[in-house]
Order: structure tokens, then C-alpha cells, then sequence
């Protein structure tokens, strides 16, 4: 299938049908890259569609130029096939943020070519969950917004931690900074980031342990299959640099934990837990704050909170870029779909909700 491609001085795309996600590892990587977003990385759509994917059709793209060159790569798959055909991005309901895979000049092109795509496979409904807000792809696109959430970043410009503080409240500079303090003075509190592979089992099982602790049977990210996940890509991420797993440890056992990435100069926190038992010293916010300043202090150019809109999260900055989740319908029946999606609990759209409610 061959598209003309926009804004980018292209001309025409050449969009080739991937047969599996191997095909172009060396390619996918590259790509990546440009889009300092560790939920783009081959690393992480592979290890979440053998996860995930289970017997659904994968229904992945590559978009080459007139030079061959991969310039970008539609990561998608089939949801469901009847009563009507869902197609959806690879890593969705884990990962977020997702998109076109490609570098910032080519979205205008992969934009198109996922339209190209979806009308040429037949797809009734394409439901794009985490799609950050200001890359555009929702105009790109021409779909509807179901949904938005928020994806609050604290962006550091060269300054101290002091001066990130400062732009916070005084109640909360004051905290950030006693609350260590007492820990420490009182219970000799130590941090600790992963740093030995062969314990990082170990670890991965302290982190699930204090992530149930802290949700007390309600369900979470590493519920199910979501261990063996998480626990085969942090291990790729920890062999490529990219794993962030800390603690918070009294007399060497571990009383809270977060779990993230670094990637492209970002700092991405995408789960934590605690001992409820060590709820008076707010071992979660103390260890939180720590990653903060750690990320700083390395060089990392922002702290993504990733998504959601919890108040705590506002504490620490009022930027927040958002995430929606888009909906392109075709013909009646996509149409009719779209149309029931958009009347859904908010919290509800585009997720098991609405693949239960149109079959599987």
C-alpha cells in the first residue's frame, strides 16, 4: 500500500504489513530514540504482546520513504474481530503513553498512514487509549476525544533542588524536607536503587510484596499476568540502563518502594507500594520525594508522573500536558460503537468495559 505523505516533504510512503515485531527490532530502536518515551521502545511492545496478545492478530505497520528508510512504525493489533473488527495500540492498558512510533516531522505522515491503514484492513473501530495531548494526534487523526486524564511533568531547567522546591507550597517544601529528616534521625533510614542483577528477583518480589500491602486486595498493575510482565521487562531495562527501582529501607528491610524508568533524559514513575505499618512517617511521599531529587541530580531533563490526576501529584507541579483517548469509527456499525463508547463512564471508555460489551 503506497499513501502520499504530509508535511514532511516526503512525497509517498510505502506501508508495508509487519509479520512479526522482530522484523524490525534494529529499526523499531532507532525510532524510539526520537521520541524519549520508554512505553515506544521494541523492549516493551514485544515483551507486552507475548504477554498480552494472546491469539489476537497482530496488525502492525512500517512506513518507508522513496529511500527505503523506516520513518515510522503503527504498533497495533486486533482487539476483537466480531461482532465488529477493534484495533487498538499495542501496550494499551499498561503503557502511558502511546502513539505512532516516529520522530516529531514524520506525525503528519504516520498520521495518515494509520488512516490508510485502518480503512484498507477493514478495521470498524480504532480506539487510541494515552495518547499524550499536546503531540497533536488527535487533530492528525480527526477522531474523537472520549476521554481525557492527566499526565503531570515536573520539568527541571538547570536548577537546583533547592529552586524546585521553591516553586512548591510552603506546606509542602516544609514536609519534603522533615520527613526525611525524622526518618533518618529516628530509624536510620537508608535508600537503596537496584544495582545487582542477580538479586534483581529479589527485589521484583519486594516490590509486588509492598505494591499488595499498600492496595490491600484491590486491583493493581502487577495483579494476574502483570508480575511476569513487569518482571521480564525490568529485567531488559535493567540490562539497557533504563530501570529505576528504589528503596526505602530501616535496618535492611524495605519499607516502601517505586518502580520506573529513565529514558531519552526522562524520569517516568510508573508504580510504587508501602507497609502500611510505617504510614507515620510517610515512607511513600519520603521516598517519592527522594526519586525526585535523585532524577535531578543525575541530569534527567523531567519527572514524568505519567498518568492520572492524583492530588499528590499536583504538590510538586502544575504542568500537565494530558492524555486522551481517541475513537475513529467507520461505517454503521463502528459508528454505532463509537456512539455507546462515548456515552460510557468516563473512568470506564475504551477499556475491559467496552471490549466486553462488544464481544470478543
Amino acid at each position: 500500500m503506497t499513501v502520499r505523505g504530509r508535511d514532511n516533504g516526503r512525497g509517498e510512503l510505502r506501508i508495508e504489513r509487519l509479520s512479526s515485531l522482530e522484523s524490525v527490532r534494529e529499526d523499531w530502536s532507532r525510532l524510539a530514540e526520537r521520541t524519549d518515551n520508554i512505553f515506544a521502545t521494541w523492549e516493551w511492545n514485544s515483551i507486552w504482546w507475548r504477554h498480552r496478545g494472546g491469539d489476537r492478530a497482530l496488525f502492525a505497520y512500517g512506513c518507508r520513504d522513496s529511500t527505503g528508510a523506516l520513518v515510522a512504525i503503527l504498533p497495533l493489533y486486533v482487539s476483537v474481530n466480531r461482532p465488529l473488527r477493534l484495533v487498538r495500540y499495542i501496550g494499551h492498558g499498561d503503557g502511558d503513553h502511546l502513539a505512532p512510533i516516529c520522530g516529531q516531522a514524520d506525525r503528519g505522515a504516520a498520521a495518515h498512514a494509520l488512516r490508510s491503514a485502518l480503512r484498507e484492513g477493514g478495521v470498524d473501530l480504532f480506539v487510541a487509549e494515552n495518547v499524550p495531548v499536546t503531540d497533536g494526534w488527535g487533530a492528525l487523526l480527526g477522531g474523537k476525544t472520549l476521554s481525557t486524564t492527566g499526565g503531570p511533568v515536573l520539568r527541571f531547567q538547570g536548577e537546583s533542588w533547592d529552586s524546585v522546591l521553591a516553586r512548591t507550597s510552603h506546606n509542602t517544601r516544609g514536609q519534603a524536607r522533615r520527613r526525611e529528616r525524622k526518618l533518618v534521625r529516628e530509624q536510620d533510614a537508608q535508600f537503596r536503587l537496584a544495582g545487582e542483577r542477580e538479586r534483581l528477583d529479589e527485589d521484583l518480589d519486594t516490590l509486588f510484596a509492598l505494591h499488595r500491602a499498600r492496595w490491600r486486595g484491590s486491583p493493581t498493575d502487577f495483579g494476574g499476568d502483570g508480575q511476569a510482565l513487569h518482571r521480564e521487562f525490568a529485567h531488559a531495562a535493567f540490562d539497557r540502563g533504563w530501570l529505576r527501582l528504589w528503596f526505602l529501607e530501616v535496618e535492611g528491610a524495605a519499607v516502601a518502594a517505586w518502580y520506573g524508568f529513565r529514558f531519552g533524559g526522562a524520569e517516568s514513575y510508573y508504580q510504587a507500594g508501602r507497609d502500611p505499618a510505617w504510614d507515620r512517617y510517610s515512607v511513600g511521599f519520603v521516598l517519592l520525594v527522594h526519586t525526585m531529587r535523585a532524577a535531578l541530580e543525575d541530569g534527567a531533563r523531567e519527572y514524568r508522573f505519567l498518568e492520572g490526576d492524583e492530588k499528590y501529584k499536583y504538590r510538586f507541579t502544575d504542568d500537565d500536558p494530558g492524555l486522551e483517548t481517541i475513537g475513529i469509527a467507520r461505517g454503521a456499525l463502528g459508528g454505532s460503537a463509537l456512539a455507546v463508547i462515548s456515552l460510557a463512564p468516563p473512568l470506564a471508555r475504551a477499556g475491559r468495559y467496552v471490549v466486553g460489551m462488544l464481544g470478543s
